[in-house]
């Protein structure tokens, strides 16, 4: 009732006397707790995986985009300079026909950076800088992200052009590889040039199947007559049980001096910005 000043001892001796008594404590055992545990772990572990494929993947894939911009620019404000270029006289900018494509033979090392690579498809600030060695040093580099196998042939040269990068994780290079349409670019810049390939064909084959990697993928025994570049990667997304390859064949190529091709000019234009 309203205004009942509190029970006295004696009074809630007496209820108790009744048979009314305080609720018993619930007592937790042992396989509670390791549920309570096993459901924190789990949340972690969601959690890490959460920051390991989304988050942490978006950060290393600013990076190695930016750190492709920059080499692309360096190269771009190299040729702009009026001068030699490694020692040769930098060629005209306009030039109708630009000959044959220049085919680096320089001997890189296993991490050395020697081009840039654009797919249009894969979507904005999807450049990558491409260094030789398909090793974790390469592919899950923060600088870097896609790997040239060696032993296949370079940007331009009659063969194979082999290159690799994650599908997921580290950067992702080739995370859309599988949307790749009939026609698409896969634009190469190295310090001499832009390498214009068109996709056509795709396919899936086990991770021993190193035949892909040959001057002509599948019959190493034939002597090449095309450029063509093949990009590998992992699939499906998140496993390693097979790859996806992807084929393209060189369109065109034009010098360095030229500028890039006008189709990604300004594209490339905002990544000196």
């Amino acid at each position: 009732m309203p205004g009942r000043e509190p029970a006295e001892p004696a009074e809630r001796d007496a209820v108790a006397s009744r048979g009314v008594q305080a609720p018993a404590r619930r007592r937790v055992g042992p396989v509670a707790v390791l549920g309570e545990v096993l459901l924190s772990a789990g949340a972690l572990i969601l959690l890490f995986l959460g920051w390991k494929l989304w988050w942490n993947d978006a950060l290393v894939a600013s990076q190695q985009s930016d750190a492709a911009s920059d080499l692309s620019t360096e190269w771009i404000e190299q040729d702009r300079t009026p001068g030699t270029h490694d020692g040769e006289p930098t060629p005209p900018a306009e030039s109708p026909d630009p000959g044959p494509p220049v085919v680096d033979g320089t001997d890189y090392g296993n991490g050395d950076a020697f081009a840039v690579m654009y797919v249009p498809r894969f979507g904005e600030d999807s450049q990558r800088t491409i260094a030789e060695g398909i090793g974790l040093d390469v592919l899950s580099s923060f600088d870097l992200g896609v790997g040239h196998y060696p032993g296949t042939q370079m940007p331009g040269e009659v063969g194979n052009f082999a290159i690799a990068a994650h599908r997921s994780a580290y950067g992702g290079g080739m995370h859309e590889i599988e949307q790749l349409q009939l026609g698409d670019a896969i634009y190469i810049q190295t310090r001499d040039g832009w390498y214009t390939y068109r996709f056509r064909d795709l396919e899936y084959v086990t991770p021993e199947s190193v035949e892909v990697l040959a001057p002509v993928p599948h019959h190493p025994d034939l002597e090449p007559t095309d450029r063509i570049v093949t990009l590998t990667s992992c699939n499906p997304l998140y496993s390693t049980a097979e790859r996806i390859i992807a084929y393209g064949v060189l369109e065109s190529w034009q010098p360095a001096a030229a500028g890039p091709p006008a189709d990604i000019a300004a594209q490339v234009a905002a990544w000196g910005e």
